[in-house]
């Protein structure tokens, strides 16, 4: 897992350079059929990079997203209407059955469909109409770290393809920032053994993090067995807040931009109840300074647009570490495999 984490530099580098060419023919294909709305459907880690889609290109496009519940298809067996829709299905493997479902049938419903894989020869990238490759290489670990920010990366360069006003020369940094976070491995060692004995903890985010929310939380519960929710900070001072007492140990990403007075006012209250915070944030965000317990700032200032790849590589770093202070091995999960297929 550490080692597949200090790859990502080189993976999304790589993904972003091998894919630019398919992605500017998808972008003219894209102009001729713009779609009227937009289905993401996955399962797992990558159910986490389809939330930072659906911000993302919401955000950048303006075009409605939705989520798709993939029971809907293969449970209940009920028949959509696709058309002028984008359908795309994301998943490490490609194998995914029910996820490769919805896409086989959106797309006999009319839908134009693009697959997100890692894997070039698997079942995803023969179903899907068009294929974004995330070229992260092998990956082994059973917890997802490389192909979840290579998944992010992705979906910078679909809502490019949909008319984002993105521009390469911004996602080049992206790589740059994501090596700067690896530079905090030192430091984050340090924090681990703070939290060896936690057993339940509380990540919150909002906005284009709010999906680093739930996969940092998810990487808590399945190398370290801490019980862990996500919240958005408005949600969570709507009634979550509540649970909070002395001691208790929340996580939050605070980036600068539109989503920090929330935050900001959710640090102020969880300072009264004497939680135990750690902000992770980054060099352009000084007020996030002595805000928290505990802090990870990314040595960068980084526009809130581009924060969530290199905002989860600390969280990543810390789940492995706290692994290994809990006595547990990280590359060995119980009960888990690395491929899930579920109808």
């Amino acid at each position: 897992m550490l080692e597949e984490i200090r790859q990502q530099p080189e993976a999304l580098a790589r993904t972003l350079t091998e894919e630019w060419q398919g992605i500017e023919k998808l972008k003219v294909l894209l102009a001729r059929n713009r779609p009227r709305f937009i289905v993401l459907a996955a399962r797992g880690t990558s159910d986490n990079a389809a939330q930072f889609g659906r911000y993302l290109l919401e955000i950048t496009t303006g075009i409605p997203v939705s989520l798709a519940a993939p029971s809907i298809s293969t449970l209940y067996g009920a028949q959509l209407d696709y058309r002028d829709a984008l359908v795309v299905a994301i998943s490490q493997s490609g194998e995914s059955t029910d996820t490769n479902i919805v896409l086989e049938r959106a797309r006999k419903a009319g839908a134009l469909t693009v697959g997100i894989t890692n894997e070039a020869g698997s079942a995803l990238a023969g179903l899907a109409q068009h294929v974004i490759l995330v070229r992260a290489g092998k990956e082994q670990s059973v917890a997802a770290t490389k192909t979840y920010t290579g998944q992010i990366m992705a979906f910078y360069l679909l809502a490019y393809a949909l008319g984002a006003d993105l521009k390469r020369i911004d996602l080049e940094r992206i790589p740059e920032w994501a090596a700067g976070a690896l530079t905090l491995e030192p430091a984050i060692n340090s924090l681990a053994p703070r939290f060896r004995f936690m057993e339940q903890a509380v990540v919150v985010a909002r906005g284009l993090n709010y999906s680093n929310a739930f996969e940092f939380a998810l990487k808590l519960m399945e190398t370290c067995y801490v019980v862990a929710e996500r919240f958005s900070s408005a949600d969570f001072l709507h009634g979550p807040i509540a649970l909070v007492e002395r001691g208790f140990p929340l996580f939050l990403f605070a980036p600068s931009g539109v989503t920090w007075p929330t935050m900001a006012e959710m640090l102020a209250k969880l300072k009264q109840l004497r939680a135990e915070t750690l902000v992770i944030t980054d060099q352009l965000n000084d007020q996030a300074t002595g805000r928290a317990t505990c802090e990870i700032c990314i040595p960068a200032r980084i526009p809130e647009l581009f924060t969530p790849i290199p905002y989860i590589v600390p969280a990543q770093i810390f789940a492995a570490r706290l692994a290994y202070e809990k006595g547990f091995d990280p590359d060995q999960p119980r009960t888990l495999s690395k491929i899930t297929q579920t109808l």
